[in-house]
């Protein structure tokens, strides 16, 4: 009798094709479910990993894996206790035994990890960065992590210690690395050969108090003449010595001739404070560089593709240097103005300014006092690529303008951020981004919840400009510039010559893709949007945002809500939640970033008739339960006048609720027996306490969370069986 043949499988695959299918696969559960198959997928799926990042306490080295051979980039910034030293806690002794120890520790490190070339690590001791990279002489890339406060050395010691020990660095990134300004400069000229090999060099660091000055941008820059990649915190404002200006614009572009991406941005602007709507848009003084200046720098960087110019004060009449970009700066293809005027200024047909950067795929101008629907529209003809658009703090732009944006840019427009500006509440930015609505996959809206009921329905009724309302005797200019810009564009938005703008969409032409909604634009089908963010003030509800326009949201995967402001001008809030558990409407929500860390309040004893932060914890977790969350990043609120921010009880209690949890970040500290409450969550696996906020507490091993209760609770979550 035959026998059937067995039928061919994966495994009869050789081992180096089946090696390289492996090896393709970047996802990291993915590659660890992979290894789960059998052990010849387990050691193939070990041998092709080729980035970890490492997760433990440091007391328990006998845990290390010693099977990722291969692995060339190494994450070590979340070993726990998170934010204490890596090597030895202590000074050096004088028999030198702490040292031996970090020595130790170092080489172990080597040993399962030979051939690393790229590392992040917190170093919040000296003697990480004098045993560590050395371990690595190939180590190209570096990022320092340290939110704690600075070892009391001289300006330049620590990058010394790992110049000396790095000679082959091509990459430094202290964007999170709390230090001084003036430690940079002298450490580079001291090491003139790693200073000329660096390429990549992020100093976008929101720690610094002040910024870079003109002096050391002059070194920096002097030093490292092969930089294709700065990114640099300044200070722009003329009120201080030493204020960049044009000399350090200057300077950039004349040392640094091949940069490819250039950030720079005033100290203010990385702040997390959201702006008044209210302003204007202008700043009391001018930064003080030219227009000229600006085009002399754009002339000389030729190679840029990425470019981010934050400042703090006005840069007036910029058009004519943005212009210049798209001349000498063929490959730009992200930019960043803040506090630029003049970006866009059409006058007839005839656009100027940004709009005539072509090449642009991304987009965000902030604090733009004098940008309108005009200038936005001729943006939206000029930058057709356009990708992701940001708009924030711009007083005069309007639903009217945006939407007719978003209907130019329909085609390409997938990511946009909407914040700041006064006439964009909630319910009209998502109105003006109903002709994408289809296909935008990140947004960003301000849950200010302004009245669905007044907005004009603008799905061909008229609505728009009253040129009568316009500044002086502009009225006609406008008129017949308006008519002018949509003189060449197809039918589908025409010019009524009565003062007024009429715009008559044909959804056909705008919308061209067969669908189950229709043509979308009176649906609230969100059909691609995978990541949600939210900024709410403190007190208001989350529970408008359905009817504000996102009902169904059918593939969103991440949300992040921040929330601000001063809870101790509330007795109480209006309701008893928040409503988080008006999100279980995302059936496929699965991270959520909950940011109450700007909310000020008392952490211990309130005033009669008024609630403490423990109580405000409640009423913002409250639901949170009902979601389906994998993973949760938490900033509990904080109390300024102790620099305390802790989970209390309400909130430990509300958290534990959430048992599809596997990965818990809490951005603070909280007392042993209000973690003990998480273990109550059945697939829990990653839980960390980070002090990631500007300065650490020192003395965070006499606080609510110490070293070893931090341990107690690691080992009590790592002896309970969970099923994968």
């Amino acid at each position: 009798m035959a026998t059937l043949a067995r039928p061919t499988i994966i495994n009869d695959l050789p081992d180096v094709i089946l090696s390289n299918i492996i090896a393709a696969v970047s996802d990291v559960r993915s590659r660890n479910a992979a290894a789960l198959v059998c052990r010849k997928w387990l050691v193939l799926e070990r041998a092709t990993r080729t980035s970890l990042t490492l997760r433990g306490n440091i007391r328990d080295l006998f845990m290390l894996p010693t099977c990722f051979r291969s692995v060339t980039h190494l994450d070590l910034s979340l070993v726990s206790p998170w934010g204490h030293p890596l090597l030895s806690p202590r000074a050096a002794s004088s028999d030198g035994g702490d040292d031996a120890d970090s020595v130790l520790i170092a080489h172990l490190l080597r040993h399962a990890f030979p051939i690393v070339t790229s590392l992040i690590v917190y170093a919040r001791s000296p003697l990480t960065l004098q045993f560590l990279p050395v371990q690595w002489p190939h180590l190209k890339y570096i990022k320092l992590v340290r939110w704690h406060q600075r070892p009391q050395l001289a300006s330049g010691d620590e990058f010394n210690l790992l110049f000396q020990g790095c000679p082959q660095l091509g990459s430094l990134d202290l964007s999170t690395f709390y230090c001084w300004t003036d430690d940079i400069p002298p450490a580079l000229e001291l090491n003139p050969l790693v200073a000329g090999n660096l390429t990549v060099f992020n100093l976008m660091n929101a720690s610094f108090s002040e910024g870079f000055k003109t002096d050391e941008i002059r070194v920096i820059t002097k030093c490292c003449p092969n930089l294709k990649e700065l990114k640099i915190a300044c200070m722009f404002d003329p009120m201080y010595i030493g204020f960049v200006g044009d000399d350090a614009l200057v300077c950039i572009s004349t040392n640094c001739p091949k940069l490819t991406v250039l950030h720079l941005a005033d100290t203010s602007t990385l702040s997390n404070c959201r702006a008044d709507p209210d302003e204007e848009g202008f700043t009391t003084d001018d930064a003080k560089f030219t227009v000229s200046t600006l085009i002399e720098v754009f002339s000389g960087l030729s190679l840029l593709e990425e470019l981010v110019l934050d400042v703090c004060n006005n840069v007036r009449d910029s058009g004519p240097a943005l212009e210049i970009l798209n001349t000498k700066c063929p490959k730009l293809r992200s930019l960043k103005l803040g506090q630029f005027h003049g970006v866009s200024m059409p006058i007839g047909s005839k656009l100027d300014g940004v709009a005539l950067c072509q090449g642009l795929k991304s987009l965000s101008i902030r604090n733009v006092g004098d940008l309108d629907d005009m200038g936005l529209i001729a943006i939206g003809r000029g930058c057709s690529r356009l990708a992701k658009f940001e708009i924030q703090s711009c007083k005069k732009i309007t639903m009217r303008g945006m939407r007719t944006l978003a209907s130019l840019l329909w085609k390409s427009l997938v990511d946009v951020r909407i914040s700041c500006c006064k006439n964009l509440g909630a319910s009209s930015s998502l109105k003006a981004l109903e002709p994408i609505q289809e296909r935008i996959q990140r947004l960003h809206i301000d849950c200010v919840w302004d009245s669905v009921e007044e907005i004009e329905n603008i799905n061909g009724v008229e609505y728009g400009f009253d040129l009568n309302k316009t500044n002086g005797g502009e009225a006609s200019t406008h008129a017949n510039g308006f008519g002018e810009m949509f003189g060449s564009m197809d039918d589908d938005i025409m010019f009524n010559r009565n003062k007024r703008c009429k715009y008559d969409y044909d959804l056909n032409s705008v919308c061209m893709e067969d669908n189950d909604h229709g043509n979308g634009f009176g649906g609230r089908t969100w059909d691609r949007l995978q990541y949600l963010s939210l900024w709410i003030g403190v007190g208001d509800l989350l529970t408008p945002l359905a009817a504000a326009g996102l009902e169904h949201c059918p593939n969103l995967e991440e949300i992040k809500i921040r929330v601000e402001g001063d809870c101790r001008l509330w007795s109480k809030p209006s309701e008893r939640a928040f409503g988080l558990s008006t999100l279980s409407r995302y059936h496929k929500l699965l991270k959520m970033h909950l940011d109450c860390g700007d909310i000020i309040g008392y952490a211990h004893t309130a005033p009669s008739g008024q609630m403490d932060l423990s109580l405000w914890e409640r009423f913002y977790l409250f639901g949170i339960g009902t979601l389906n969350l994998k993973e949760l990043d938490y900033w509990p609120p904080q109390d300024r006048d102790v620099n305390q921010r802790s989970l209390s009880l309400p909130a430990a209690g509300l958290l534990q609720e959430c048992i599809t949890l596997r990965k818990l970040f809490i951005h603070g500290t909280a007392h042993e027996h209000f973690m003990m409450f998480l273990l109550r969550i059945p697939d829990l696996r990653d839980v960390q306490l980070r002090e990631d906020y500007y300065p650490a507490p020192e003395n965070d091993m006499s606080t609510e969370m110490r070293s070893d209760s931090l341990s107690r609770f690691e080992a009590a979550l790592n002896r309970r069986q969970i099923c994968d």
